[in-house]
């Protein structure tokens, strides 16, 4: 059966069933679906959303700005079902994407299909402050990529983001959270995964994954989980904070940003394998309307030069190591009007053959219904290596139900 067709049979058996469900109240925003069982033994919630964008941009040509070019995508299309099974401490996620930035990056090493799977975790809470997690969702990595594409509070996350963050893996993470006196919080998160993205199928290549990360909340917890989404929509009464450090060792990595790149295959077929590290420090804050993020990047590896098995013919790979900084702040105001500005710096080893970036943007956003229906606009300039290089626009509408 397609993917297609399966999931129109899930979303009929859902609707059809409800007769015979207990139906939670829900509203735009809480789940097109939402319902728990009449013997409260498991509960579903269904959420599709969509990103829709335009683009322009302008390339500097060493004299001036050529003539722009436009693009309109279709930038997330995704499904999303979560919930309890059995008992509320048993809770799970699963995501699926349909655009084609979702299920690209079909490789010998996911037989060449599509990459329909986003999420497919559980998570079982089964002692106080703790919590085991099992499947493919994302790492503890850097504060940005963990916060949902759909509470950003700009079009995209940054260029930090796009070139060092760790992303999804399968695996395990166990998570635990404990108060250190008054308001101030801790939390812990660690996880071992397979090392090379989600929607692998055929063995594991190189090593494992580990990553590490703690996070202090001294001010105590942000309103509605506000220290992992953008824009400060809850008003936050008193300042609050969460600063967070993650640890990532991708042992024998195979691809060239550890999760994500091209895999390194030698001519022979062999993979060559090197350590990578990554670690972030990273920070929210917000207060009455205002927020503020700010993130630190760093990547390295054994060996950023892949090399043929003898050891010292180089294969053409490189991994992308170096560090980066990313400042974001915005202020909302009463009118659900929000305005926006974020500074990115990429610095890369001189190996890499990478220039250095830096990129400026400015933006603008309408909540109508918080992150769950809102109008975006952002506009960037990006110099390398100081040269004036490029200018994009884009604008852009989230809905999710």
């Amino acid at each position: 059966m397609k993917l297609k067709d399966l999931l129109i049979v899930i979303i009929l058996m859902a609707i059809t069933s409800l007769n015979a469900q207990e139906i939670s109240d829900t509203s735009f925003g809480k789940g097109l679906i939402n319902f728990v069982a009449k013997d409260s033994s498991f509960s579903v919630k269904f959420a599709p959303r969509f990103q829709v964008r335009s683009i322009s941009s302008w390339n500097y040509d060493g004299n001036q700005y050529g003539s722009p070019e436009h693009n309109f995508i279709v930038r997330r299309a995704r499904l999303k079902f979560d919930g309890f099974a059995y008992s509320p401490k048993l809770k799970y996620k699963i995501e699926l994407g349909l655009s084609n930035r979702d299920i690209s990056g079909a490789n010998d090493f996911n037989r060449n299909t599509p990459r329909y799977i986003l999420d497919a975790v559980i998570m079982w809470n089964f002692a106080d402050n703790w919590e085991l997690w099992a499947g493919q969702t994302k790492l503890p990595g850097n504060v940005e990529r963990v916060v949902s594409s759909g509470n950003l509070q700009l079009i995209n996350r940054s260029l930090l983001n796009s070139r060092f963050n760790i992303d999804r893996d399968l695996g395990i993470q166990l998570r635990h959270k404990s108060n250190l006196g008054g308001d101030f919080l801790m939390r812990e998160k660690f996880a071992i995964s397979q090392g090379e993205g989600r929607n692998v199928t055929e063995g594991n290549e190189g090593g494992l994954q580990y990553t590490a990360r703690l996070e202090f909340l001294p001010f105590g917890a942000f309103k509605s989980k506000g220290d992992y989404s953008q824009s400060d929509l809850k008003r936050e009464e008193k300042p609050k904070l969460m600063v967070g450090f993650t640890y990532n060792y991708n042992q024998n990595a195979v691809r060239e940003r550890g999760f994500a790149g091209d895999y390194m295959i030698r001519t022979d077929g062999s993979i060559y394998e090197t350590d990578q590290t990554t670690i972030f420090a990273d920070a929210m804050f917000k207060y009455n309307g205002f927020s503020f993020m700010g993130e630190y990047a760093k990547r390295t590896a054994g060996d950023e030069i892949a090399t043929e098995a003898d050891g010292t013919t180089p294969t053409g790979d490189i991994v992308l190591t170096g560090n980066a900084l990313n400042l974001q702040a915005g202020y909302l105001f009463k009118s659900n009007y929000e305005i926006a500005a974020r500074f990115t710096t990429l610095d890369f080893e001189n190996v890499t053959g990478a220039l250095p970036t830096e990129q400026y943007t400015l933006g603008a956003s309408r909540y109508i219904v918080g992150h769950k229906l809102k109008v975006q606009s952002d506009i960037s300039y990006t110099t390398i290596d100081g040269n004036d290089d490029n200018i994009r626009f884009r604008l852009g509408f989230d809905i999710h139900f």
